[in-house]
C-alpha cells in the first residue's frame, strides 16, 4: 500500500505521449544519495542527458564516475575528461558575488519523478529518472534498460528483466511504491521498426 507521501500522476506531454509520474522529494540528500548511486555503481546499465523538445542528448559513459562531489548546491559529476554540475541543494553563490534569493531558487531542482512511457510509444516505451529546475525546465533525464531494446540499441522481443534496476531503484527512492509489473495487453505489441 503507498504510503501518504507516494505521489503519482499521469500526464500528457504537447506531443501527446503519456507519462506516469511518480514524485520523488527533491531534497539534496535524496538526490545526491540516488545519483550518486546511479553515476558510481549503475553507470553501465544507464543512458543520460536533457531530453526536451529538439534535444535528446542520449550518453553513456565507459567508465564510473572518478569523483562526485558538492559544492555550494551544485552536485559535480567527474568522469575525468569531462564533467557536468547540477544543482541540488541550497545555492548561496560566494561573499563577492552572491547569488540572489530568485535566482537560486530557479537554478535549484524542484521537481524529481520516476516516470514510464504509456501506450505504444517510440522504441516500446521509455523507464527513467527525471528532475526540473524552480522555472520547470528539465534538467537531466536518466532512461534505464529499455525492455524492448538491445544492448546495441536493436528491437527485440520484450525483457522485462531489464526492469529490474528501475524497479529496485523506484522501491528505494520512493517510500510506499511498488515493484512495476507489465500490463500484458497493453505491452504486448512489438515497437515499430
Amino acid at each position: 500500500m503507498p504510503t501518504e507521501s507516494y505521489r503519482t500522476e499521469i500526464i500528457e506531454d504537447i506531443d501527446g505521449m503519456g507519462y506516469e509520474y511518480e514524485f520523488m522529494e527533491p531534497a539534496e540528500g535524496k538526490l545526491l544519495a540516488l545519483l550518486t548511486e546511479l553515476f558510481e555503481t549503475h553507470w553501465s546499465h544507464i543512458v543520460f542527458g536533457p531530453c526536451i523538445q529538439g534535444a535528446v542528448f542520449e550518453v553513456r559513459v565507459p567508465t564510473a564516475a572518478k569523483k562526485i562531489s558538492m559544492l555550494d548546491g551544485y552536485l559535480t559529476v567527474d568522469f575525468g575528461d569531462w564533467h557536468f554540475h547540477l544543482c541540488i541543494g541550497q545555492h548561496q553563490g560566494t561573499k563577492a558575488n552572491p547569488a540572489p534569493k530568485a535566482l537560486a531558487q530557479m537554478r535549484r531542482a524542484s521537481k524529481a519523478v520516476f516516470f514510464r512511457s504509456l501506450g505504444r510509444v517510440c522504441a516500446g516505451g521509455s523507464w527513467g529518472f527525471r528532475m526540473w529546475n524552480g522555472v520547470d525546465e528539465q534538467m537531466l533525464t536518466v532512461f534505464f534498460h529499455n525492455p524492448y531494446l538491445d544492448e546495441r540499441f536493436k528491437p527485440q522481443k520484450p525483457d522485462w528483466t531489464k526492469l529490474k534496476l528501475w524497479n529496485d531503484m523506484r522501491m528505494k527512492y520512493l517510500p510506499g511504491s511498488t515493484a512495476w509489473i507489465p500490463d500484458a495487453s497493453v505491452y504486448a505489441m512489438q515497437p515499430d521498426s
